[in-house]
């Protein structure tokens, strides 16, 4: 029976890499895979999934008009897994139509995004996979105290904690920085 999956974290606890080495995984047995990565995350490169350690593959771009069910009907013949990365832009529809891609089509579905926002809410495509996987896996990182980082804060060009904005602003490790609760609380004022 396949399952749609959803591996969460904040920022850089690998989630990219973990997603590319699953799918290496199953091609270096002979069986194909399908990757799909958000549109408006383009820092790789339009369609490119690629990890902070230099790994990295071609992927299929979805955006909120995406029909992800009839996407995967046409394009993912044969796979015998889907990967999705960036998962937190999906839309609450989209997160349903890849549940039923695990009930209706029998493909495992592997979702990899961030959790939570820098302002501590839940992006909605995490909320809704967080309701509908039926394996939910934690990806962990650190920080810098050692306790596991659960939230993330967005900066400034000085380096201080942004409160407020659009809930989606793509960057890396220049914008945002991975903290214990404790610490982003401390960061944000609250």
């Amino acid at each position: 029976m396949a399952k749609l999956y959803f591996h969460y974290s904040t920022m850089n606890a690998g989630k990219s890499t973990l997603l590319l080495q699953a799918s290496y995984n199953y091609r270096e047995r002979g069986m194909q895979t399908l990757l799909l990565t958000a549109a408006l995350d383009s820092r790789a490169g339009t369609g490119r999934i690629a990890s902070r350690i230099g790994i990295a593959d071609d992927a299929l771009t979805f955006d909120a008009d995406t029909d992800m069910f009839a996407l995967i009907q046409a394009e993912g013949a044969g796979a015998a897994c889907i990967f999705v990365d960036e998962a937190q832009f999906l839309t609450a529809d989209q997160a349903w139509q890849l549940a039923r891609v695990a009930d209706d089509l029998c493909i495992p579905v592997m979702c990899y995004g961030l959790r939570v926002d820098f302002r501590g809410q839940l992006f909605p495509g995490s909320a809704a996979l967080l309701a509908l996987a039926d394996d939910l896996r934690e990806v962990r990182t650190i920080c810098h105290c050692g306790r596991k980082a659960t939230m993330v804060i967005r900066r400034d060009a000085d380096g201080h904690a942004i409160t407020e904005g659009a809930q989606v602003q793509v960057g890396g490790n220049e914008t945002y920085v991975s903290l214990c609760r404790r610490h982003w609380r401390e960061a944000v004022g609250a």
